[in-house]
């Protein structure tokens, strides 16, 4: 998490009120690089197997978290992954400027020796089913995510350069580590690129173009700008609402706010430009500023602007799983769905959030496995 985690405990932090706070992300940064490098942390055996097995679908940081504990407590645990490697979000959502992949590997090799077993390249719905599943096993967890993608309907969207965020770090992802990319390249070498969003993701995106060697840079918001210190609205010891500038930012980049994109155009199939129009926020509504139009170059652009779930069409659906009002998997306090010995966590419970939550949640929906397995019998921490 040292490597990830915005770290919103430093702002919360008692010392950060007239100085700087305690660098707790860095602190814990080296402690876990100090522990691995000095060999102290080793696999930890089960002292006795249960005897029951569990399947996670889903392989990013609730998934893994729910595993460890889970093959910890003696249950066998076998991950489904539909990706050809481990690692979900953070195998393919995170570039190597941020985290390099030997940190996840380093994880995955010490749950392999604890007796997690993974299966990847199998989606769960297509290549085996779920029925399958819960006949093989006592318990299913769903840990796939939030992957609906949040879409940006305008005309020209379906133009040849227009490209979803995921998509794009997928590639690069899959590059990186040497393996094949299929289908068509995305690629920033030489061109404009406009990344519409401005959250974690865009600033992905942004360094990642940088490194392909794009030509011109912009990344749009439709939100206002967001002031350079701490906000009213968010007081200490809340999150503060204040602009961030990221790597990737200071790397090169035009950041425009309150601009909302209207259309795409393009020449044979293929992206030209660019339209928006500056806006002001009324009463919660979005007004376009008139006169204000906007119309720019651009080779490629990447829509950055979240995600709004969890992908229900398939396997979900068909499972008959009731959501919240947010559209998320919805379960009871030990996170179990209103299907008996499914569960669900992370992202796909709670939506798009950070990945501490989801290392978080996965760790609770374990204990909650745990006591489902074990007919009540108390969660001990491993």
């Amino acid at each position: 998490t040292g490597r990830l985690c915005p770290a919103p405990c430093e702002s919360a932090c008692v010392l950060g009120l007239n100085s700087d706070p305690v660098s707790i992300r860095v602190i814990e940064w080296n402690i876990i690089d100090k522990g691995f490098e000095e060999g102290w942390v080793e696999p930890v055996l089960p002292v006795v197997s249960s005897g029951r097995r569990v399947a996670i679908i889903g392989s990013g940081p609730a998934g893994l978290a729910a595993a460890q504990q889970l093959v910890r407590s003696g249950h066998g645990v076998t991950v489904f992954e539909k990706a050809d490697r481990i690692g979900g979000l953070l195998r393919y959502g995170i570039p190597d400027f941020k985290m390099e992949k030997w940190v996840l590997d380093r994880r995955l090799e010490q749950m392999r020796k604890e007796g997690v077993t993974f299966e990847t390249s199998v989606c769960v719905g297509v290549d085996t089913t779920f029925q399958a599943l819960r006949r093989d096993y006592d318990a299913v967890l769903l840990a796939m995510g939030a992957e609906q993608p949040r879409e940006l309907s305008v005309p020209g969207r379906g133009l040849k350069g227009v490209h979803l965020a995921m998509d794009y770090l997928t590639q690069q992802n899959k590059r990186v580590a040497g393996d094949t990319v299929p289908g068509e390249q995305i690629s920033a070498q030489g061109k404009r690129v406009v990344i519409i969003g401005g959250g974690d993701t865009g600033s992905d995106c942004l360094g990642t173009a940088h490194r392909q060697g794009c030509v011109e840079a912009h990344q749009f918001e439709l939100l206002p700008e967001p002031p350079p210190t701490r906000a009213e609205s968010t007081p200490w010891p809340l999150w503060p609402m204040q602009l961030r500038t990221s790597h990737a930012h200071e790397e090169g980049c035009d950041r425009e706010w309150s601009i909302s994109t209207t259309k795409f155009s393009g020449v044979n199939g293929r992206l030209t430009k660019l339209h928006a129009t500056r806006v002001k926020f009324e009463h919660g509504q979005v007004i376009p500023v008139p006169g204000s139009e906007i119309q720019m170059d651009v080779d490629l652009v990447f829509l950055a602007m979240g995600f709004v779930g969890p992908v229900k069409r398939g396997l979900l659906d068909s499972l008959g799983l009731q959501y919240d009002p947010r559209g998320n998997v919805a379960v009871d306090e030990h996170f179990m769905t209103n299907v008996g010995g499914v569960f669900a966590t992370g992202d796909t419970k709670r939506g798009a959030s950070l990945i501490v939550w989801a290392i978080a949640e996965g760790r609770k929906s374990a204990a909650g496995i745990h006591q489902y397995l074990e007919a009540g019998q108390s969660f001990r921490e491993p």
